[in-house]
């Protein structure tokens, strides 16, 4: 639960300034106009100071409030280009399509996708089994993941499915 004691607007305000802030591209300055046009007389570093105070809460009772995932993933890379740059996409969906967590890495190999599967375990929890594509980067990270589990006492590894062109059938 967040706590809005001490605040001096109603947290409907609130929680109004900080989603449309985080939601939309807007500047303090029109986020004030904005608020301004609803009756609501706030100063933009009173914004500033909301944002900051309340988007890390919030983020942390969404993640709370989340849906378990289901115990099977797929999982895998591709190559795209982000603002005039190359750079690997990776992505994890569960067995329903649901997207569970993505990133973009400069580089292929086994550091990047250990730290795409921990974060992705972490944020989402530990999965039964992992489908890839034949990736020795994607397999080297499973690797180093389950060795780390077992090293933290987790008696059963998360088993690794390889399969070619999983999510990008040609």
């Amino acid at each position: 639960m967040i706590a809005f004691t001490g605040a001096h607007f109603p947290k409907e305000v609130i929680l109004f300034a900080v989603f449309f802030y985080v939601r939309y591209t807007v500047s303090y300055r029109d986020l004030e106009e904005i608020i301004a046009e609803r009756g609501v007389v706030v100063d933009h570093a009173t914004l500033n100071r909301w944002v900051a105070k309340y988007s890390p809460l919030i983020a942390i009772n969404a993640r709370r409030r989340k849906t378990p995932t289901e115990r099977s993933w797929r999982m895998d890379e591709t190559y795209i280009k982000v603002q005039g740059e190359w750079v690997y996409l990776y992505r994890a969906v569960d067995k329903l399509g649901k997207t569970l967590d993505f990133m973009l890495s400069k580089r292929r190999n086994k550091a990047p996708a250990t730290k795409f599967f921990a974060r992705a375990l972490e944020v989402n929890g530990l999965p039964r089994k992992i489908v890839i594509d034949r990736s020795g980067a994607n397999t080297a990270g499973i690797n180093a993941i389950n060795r780390m589990l077992k090293s933290f006492g987790c008696p059963i590894p998360i088993e690794m499915v390889r399969i070619q062109n999983l999510l990008n059938p040609a």
